[in-house]
């Protein structure tokens, strides 16, 4: 698919860049759809979007976030992406519905999640690691291969963690994608990324549109 890119020029820049595109995305939903729904990966770079987020007008109370992906661990674990969601949320009202990892039975519970999500999401964030994975869909993992259902379950360990992951369909139901990547690792994936090398996962997701913002390190260099 065709990504746009919009370079900034250090991680601040990107965080306000971010949380500008996010507010214009989120009114644009409400105003046509009465709601904004929302769903979030971890890493560094969203919790700087959200801290931007809290200054600015965002339609909180009609804003639904989910989970992207979420590793299997206690609720108090800092391994846990939705600690650092709440986090970063502070005391704004929306409504969360995280991953429910800690389910006696998981893998019942992926397929709970994934029929509680919405039909469209108004908007998808991603990141890119260094190996080319977005959310938790990582090179060699049977879950690529999951066409199903939207919601499922790494196949192996990765960094310490199995998790709970949107897959390709569910990513699909995005209307608009907003990727934010930043640092020098990320530079070859990201080339990889716009020239749409599908032997990374990153490369196969498919969505409505998408918007890259990245930082100069992270860009490649032009042409891109």
């Amino acid at each position: 698919m065709h990504h746009e890119l919009e370079v900034l020029a250090d991680g601040d820049t990107l965080a306000r860049a971010a949380a500008d595109a996010v507010v214009r995305w989120a009114h644009a939903a409400v105003d046509a759809d009465g709601s904004f729904h929302f769903a979030v990966s971890g890493g560094r770079s969203p919790w700087a979007m959200f801290a931007e987020l809290a200054s600015r007008d965002m339609p909180w109370e009609r804003t639904t976030i989910y989970q992207v992906d979420e590793r299997i661990a206690p609720a108090d674990d800092p391994d846990r992406n939705l600690a650092h969601l709440r986090q970063a949320l502070a005391d704004a009202p929306a409504t969360v519905l995280p991953m429910p990892v800690e389910a006696a039975d998981v893998t019942l519970a992926a397929d709970e999640y994934g029929g509680a999500l919405p039909p469209v999401f108004h908007l998808v964030h991603l990141g890119i690691g260094p190996d080319g994975h977005t959310a938790s869909l990582v090179p060699g993992d049977p879950v690529l291969e999951v066409t199903d259902r939207p919601v499922a379950l790494t196949g192996t360990v990765y960094q310490g963690r199995r998790r709970m992951t949107l897959t390709y369909p569910g990513l699909a139901r995005a209307r608009q994608l907003l990727w934010l990547v930043s640092g020098d690792d990320k530079r070859s994936p990201l080339a990889r990324l716009l020239a749409g090398d599908r032997s990374i996962p990153a490369g196969r997701v498919e969505a409505g549109t998408s918007l890259v913002l990245a930082d100069r390190a992270a860009a490649p260099p032009p042409p891109y």
